[in-house]
């Protein structure tokens, strides 16, 4: 089964972020083949990413529920049939690691099938792969849902502030209540200014009993990459945002390095 990485936190912390860097950087140190998962409904990890998304499991939930339901499914193939054919279809090759996007259900309903979906695709592709990255949905609907069956390291990543601790720590707090299967935990504080982390986030950090990873510090090229629609991995080598982070993980997964 893959080394499973996740990557959580709130909306707007930039986790999306840090997992598309986390994906570029196991490619170019040749840790491959990556399964990358945009496990958020509001995809764009793709955008980071640089890549075109042609369907995603909110799709295929769509159109096999629409099918199922007008008996229009294939007659030579079982709903499961089906539903593995189109789960390879969703499958989107890239340089080094593959992408596999949650996508949004159209329709009326709940996220379950689009989540047993998840969770089946995850299951039946992991083998297949060294590493996977979890880009979560934010508030940690996807791991609670135990739409994977491990999780070997999670990054929850926070924005310089209180009530970004704060959150980070219900993330650490909704892994103990539901006895997930989360090996290691650690904290990467991102947008940091000059100033560095203020006396009163370290004692929110150490009040948490948070084991901080790294922080990684507020970036202008990061803005201005996205407000131009640029994928976020072709960044420059000495953009500090991108120093910081590979610095991260290099503390964290040199010792995996041959997994």
């Amino acid at each position: 089964m893959a080394y499973t990485i996740a990557v959580a936190g709130k909306g707007g912390t930039g986790k999306t972020t840090i997992a598309g860097f986390l994906v570029d950087y196991l490619v170019k140190n040749k840790m491959t083949p990556v399964l990358a998962v945009d496990a958020d409904p509001n995809a764009n990890l793709n955008q980071v990413l640089g890549m075109e998304v042609e369907t995603t499991l909110g799709e295929i939930r769509e159109e096999v529920s629409i099918k199922n339901r007008d008996g229009k499914l294939p007659g030579n193939m079982t709903k499961a049939e089906y539903i593995n054919l189109k789960l390879q279809q969703a499958v989107i090759e890239g340089r080094g690691f593959d992408l596999l996007v949650m996508g949004r259900p159209e329709g009326v309903g709940c996220y379950c099938f689009a989540n047993g979906l998840l969770k089946e695709a995850t299951d039946r592709l992991s083998d297949n792969y060294r590493f996977m990255v979890i880009d979560n949905e934010a508030g940690l609907e996807h791991l609670s849902r135990r739409t994977t069956k491990k999780v070997d390291l999670m990054f929850a990543v926070s924005e310089c502030s209180k009530r970004g601790i704060d959150a980070a720590a219900r993330v650490k707090e909704l892994i103990e209540e539901l006895h997930l299967d989360v090996k290691n935990l650690y904290l990467i504080v991102n947008r940091v200014p000059e100033s560095g982390l203020t006396d009163e986030i370290k004692k929110a950090i150490d009040g948490y009993g948070l084991e901080l990873a790294g922080t990684v510090p507020l970036d202008g090229k990061i803005f201005d990459y996205d407000n131009l629609g640029l994928p976020l991995v072709k960044i420059p080598e000495d953009t500090p945002a991108l120093k910081a982070v590979r610095s991260i993980f290099d503390s964290f997964l040199t010792a995996v390095k041959d997994y």
